[in-house]
């Protein structure tokens, strides 16, 4: 019989909004891996923090816990701890884990706990209707930058590398099937795996044009050391790389706990 993980919720998200395609690939990812049995839907447990992305939980039918806005990091890994046979995967948008939740971000990765973090980013606040966020271009102008921002936007992929981040990969929400392999590799990774979807928000700031024409799929391998996948997930000009930048395994935060003890 086939699986069926879609709930009677309402989709309440904008019409035509790209959360929609990550729940087509999420839900895609999870039918896969529980058909050919390399994951076991009664220990899945999905996590989100507050915002859009947060609207996901409510629609497909697994374990599910919703954190306050910036915690989706805390209990995630908390979560891991308490059962590392559970797999642990989070949602979570920039605003909620580059602003409100960097810090948290930052030691999970130093850690390398076993879990999956996949990033709706739209470069906003779009659930609270549009401000600016850590990611944001900058001059962008929005309720909070009224004259544009003039801020940098914050680069994660780097910085994580830089913590020891083992698992490091970017997607376009666009493209549904690229960002189901990025995902099922991303579960299947021993230690944190770190995923930024890019995610245009139709309504506040709609780069879906933007990026459709300079988003592309890097060619070969991960990299074989953190300089190099840096260097790999950087724009070449105008154009933004896809794909699985860095893929290494070393001692989970878990194991460790669990040997120490």
């Amino acid at each position: 019989m086939p699986l069926n993980l879609s709930t009677t919720s309402k989709i309440t998200w904008c019409p035509g909004c790209p959360n929609s395609q990550i729940l087509v690939a999420w839900r895609q990812t999870i039918e896969s891996m529980v058909t050919t049995g390399s994951l076991k839907l009664e220990n899945l447990v999905a996590c989100v923090g507050i915002g859009c992305h947060g609207k996901i939980s409510d629609y497909l039918n697994t374990n599910s816990f919703t954190a306050l806005h910036g915690r989706v990091i805390p209990a995630m890994t908390g979560i891991k701890c308490a059962n590392p046979d559970l797999t642990v995967i989070g949602m979570s948008g920039d605003g909620d884990s580059y602003d409100e939740g960097l810090e948290h971000l930052i030691h999970a990765v130093r850690r390398n706990s076993d879990v999956k973090l996949f990033i709706h980013d739209n470069q906003l606040f779009a659930l609270t209707t549009g401000q600016a966020s850590a990611a944001s271009p900058k001059g962008f102008k929005s309720k909070s930058t009224p004259f544009g921002s003039i801020e940098e936007p914050f680069d994660a992929i780097p910085v994580l590398l830089e913590a020891g981040l083992t698992f490091a990969a970017r997607t376009y929400a666009g493209d549904i099937a690229g960002t189901r392999r990025v995902m099922e590799a991303a579960i299947r990774h021993k230690g944190f795996s770190f995923v930024e979807i890019i995610q245009p928000c139709i309504t506040f700031f709609d780069t879906r044009d933007y990026f459709k024409s300079r988003v592309f799929w890097r060619e070969g391998l991960p990299a074989a050391n953190p300089e190099e996948a840096s260097k790999l997930s950087k724009k070449e000009g105008e154009k933004v790389p896809l794909g699985i930048f860095y893929n290494v395994e070393k001692p989970t935060f878990e194991e460790q706990l669990i040997g120490n003890h």
